[in-house]
């Protein structure tokens, strides 16, 4: 049955009131929070519970580095923002620049973290607590198990071999990628200092003269995903993972040498005015819910750092849950550097980018 047009127009204005009103009642009594964050967290479905049960709007800010963090707080004023998503290597000179404030680590499921992902030295300094870990992962080498022999991946040494030319792409990023040839010469990562940096600039060119190229994280996830090339020399669940229904033939391995860890964590700005709320956010986050919900993220998947994550069957399958104790011993955390380390670390990077 039809309706008159002022019929219509009363109710549209009726409808149009009701709408500002409630828009004016929610903008009044939501808090908002604003969080520096990685693409992961930023799915509707991690955020909306928290919202919902807290009344709260979660504004963020898209960041992929610590140094993308630092240049935003450059230009923000204090209190700006709450909540930081960082690599936790990067825990102690956050700390020591004052800019994460301590936390209680009675607040948080310790217990149903791993001990070596929550090892003090990346969330802790001086017995102080800043960061909360919540996401892990491999940088490694991810592959195409249909091209080549997946067997062969476990020597750390087989990216460099003559017959993969061509066929290689490195992810372009110092530190694991530093870290890993370091264990391919058999140096452990954390004992490194200025007499190894040698050779390894020398690896690094080699392996650089054995790929098709070396590219950010989208340039070579799409050569592995599209058989642009058949190896990811720092790949690892985070390329594989996401898109395992789709291309069923992608896979990694942590070699028998050892990998390289990432892990992520949660802090809490020194400089929030809202920190009961930024840190009721970091405990929803590492809750078993929401850790189920990070670590199968459309952005990238990763391990969830607490082991009471719900996940179904067939996500702790491609996850390879049951695998997580093994490849936590055989992997190594990334550096944690002096600020005169890391610039010859990027120095290094940068002359191996330039070799011919």
């Amino acid at each position: 049955m039809s309706t008159s047009p002022f019929t219509r127009f009363l109710k549209t204005s009726a409808a149009v009131a009701g709408l500002l009103l409630s828009v004016s009642v929610s903008a009044h009594a939501a808090d908002t929070l604003n969080v520096l964050t990685w693409c992961d967290h930023e799915d509707p479905a991690l955020l909306g519970p928290f919202e919902q049960a807290n009344n709260v709007k979660v504004n963020f800010k898209d960041i992929d580095s610590t140094a993308a963090a630092l240049a935003v707080l450059g230009q923000s004023k204090p209190g700006d923002w709450d909540v930081l998503v960082a690599d936790e290597t990067d825990t102690g000179r956050l700390a020591k620049m004052g800019l994460l404030q301590e936390l209680n680590a009675k607040d948080f499921p310790f217990a149903d973290i791993p001990a070596e992902i929550a090892d003090p030295k990346l969330t802790s300094v001086d017995g102080k607590l800043y960061t909360i870990p919540e996401k892990f992962g491999y940088n490694t080498v991810a592959f195409n198990k249909t091209a080549v022999d997946p067997k062969a991946m476990e020597d750390i040494n087989a990216i460099w071999d003559p017959k993969y030319k061509g066929k290689v792409a490195v992810y372009d990023y110092y530190v694991p990628e530093i870290e890993y040839v370091a264990i391919a010469l058999g140096k452990k990562p954390s004992d490194l200092n200025d007499a190894d940096l040698p050779a390894i600039k020398e690896k690094l060119i080699a392996l650089k003269a054995n790929a098709a190229m070396v590219g950010d994280v989208t340039t070579v996830q799409q050569a592995l995903a599209t058989g642009a090339v058949d190896l990811l020399v720092g790949g690892g669940e985070w390329v594989t993972a996401g898109i395992a229904k789709d291309n069923p033939n992608l896979d990694y391995v942590i070699p028998t040498q050892g990998g390289v860890r990432w892990q992520q964590g949660l802090g809490v700005f020194a400089g929030s005015t809202k920190k009961d709320l930024a840190t009721k956010f970091v405990q929803y986050i590492v809750s078993p819910e929401a850790q189920g919900k990070l670590a199968t993220s459309s952005c990238y998947w990763g391990m969830p750092a607490n082991s009471k994550a719900v996940l179904n069957d067939e996500q702790k399958a491609i996850l390879r849950w049951a695998d997580q104790p093994g490849y936590i011993k055989n992997s190594y955390p990334y550096l944690q550097m002096t600020p005169d380390f890391d610039k010859k670390l990027q120095a290094l990077w940068a002359e191996v980018l330039q070799a011919k």
